[in-house]
Parts: structure tokens; C-alpha cells; sequence
């Protein structure tokens, strides 16, 4: 498994991981543009409650993109059951 040596939020993490370098490269994009978006809004915040608020941020969009998920799949047997059932003559 790889190692790597990050600078992430103003912190150096170092961990190993199974992820190609370039989806990592791309995540921690992702959070500190995240981050940077949050530090804009609220620059009065601490960075643990910014941390924190991104956490929720993060998980919500999570949660939220898993529920849509779950009914587009749903969805999806719908249909594909659709297709299974002969129709009737």
C-alpha cells in the first residue's frame, strides 16, 4: 500500500492509502477549496468549528448523494423489472 506525505489545511498527514495519487490530489483539492468557500463566509470562526462545519458540510452532501442513490437504484429495478415481464398479448 502507498504512502504518502500530504499538506492538507495547513497540516502535514502522512498515511497510506490505496487510492491512485491523482483521486488523492484531487480530494484534497476539493476539501480546501471547500475549506477556503467556509474560511470566506465565517473568517470570525476558529479553525476547529471551520473544520467542524466542513465535517457536517461533508457528510451531508454525503448523506444526501447516498438517499438520491438508493432511489435512483430503486428506480432502476423498477424498470429493469419492466423489461422482464413479458407483456401480455
Amino acid at each position: 500500500m502507498p504512502g504518502y506525505n500530504l499538506h492538507v489545511l495547513g497540516l502535514d498527514l502522512s498515511f497510506s492509502n490505496e487510492a491512485p495519487p491523482e483521486r488523492l490530489n484531487t480530494a484534497v483539492d476539493f476539501l480546501q477549496s471547500r475549506y477556503k468557500d467556509l474560511e470566506s463566509r465565517a473568517r470570525h470562526l476558529s479553525k476547529e468549528r471551520l473544520l467542524t462545519y466542513l465535517a457536517l458540510s461533508l457528510a451531508d452532501d454525503y448523506l444526501h448523494d447516498k438517499d438520491k442513490l438508493t432511489q435512483l437504484e430503486i428506480k432502476l429495478e423498477q424498470l429493469v423489472a419492466k423489461i422482464d415481464i413479458p407483456e401480455k398479448e
